[in-house]
Formats: structure tokens, sequence, C-alpha cells
């Protein structure tokens, strides 16, 4: 069997298990999808993104690796992932340099708490 058959079926597998995770779990309280900052988000991205909508569980976009663009170029960086996505809810993180957590932790205790 060549690889790319191989992981073409390990996709599969992956996508059933999720999906199966994110449609039985009642205590879901909130889906985390993390981009990088520094891209557009890829093809495999935007069809995360819609399938996690698709749950109808509330979610929160986590652009990661903040630290590594201008601070001057993150919120443009967020717009462009907002735009690309269609989507508002779109919050800069860093765990390199511990920058936004504050503010992703205020959004993520929003949900726990609901």
């Amino acid at each position: 069997m060549d690889i790319a058959r191989c992981l073409k079926k390990n996709k599969i597998k992956f996508g059933k298990f999720i999906e199966e995770y994110l449609f039985s779990r009642n205590n879901i309280c909130l889906i985390i999808l993390i981009l990088d900052i520094r891209h557009k988000p890829t093809e495999n991205d935007k069809l995360m993104y819609e399938y996690i909508k698709s749950t109808n569980k509330p979610y929160l976009i986590i652009a990661n690796k903040a630290d590594k663009i201008a601070i001057t170029k993150v919120e443009e960086a967020c717009n462009n992932i907002k735009n690309e996505l269609g989507e508002n809810n779109v919050i800069p993180f860093s765990s390199d340099r511990k920058i936004y957590v504050e503010d992703t932790w205020n959004n993520i205790n929003k949900w726990r708490q609901v």
C-alpha cells in the first residue's frame, strides 16, 4: 500500500473519530480551533471550521503564534482570518511570549461558566 492511500485512510478514520466525539459529547462547553496567525487558513482549516460550526456548539478561534509577527500587524492578521472564514470570533495568542493570554482565558472562561 502506498503512503498516500495510508494517509487518506488515517484522515478518514480521524474524521470519523472527531465527528463521533463532537456530536456525542453533551458536556462540551466550547470547541477551540487553533490557527497560525501568520498564514491564511488552509483548505483543511476551512473544512474544520465549517465542521465545527455544524455541531451548533460554542466555538472560539485562536490565532496562535502572535509573537511571530510585529505587534502592529496582529490586528490585521486576525482580520484576514476573519475575512477568509467569514467569522468575527478570532483572538490572537502567543504561548511563547505569553501575550494575549488574559484575553484568551477571559473568552474561554465565559463559556466554562455557562
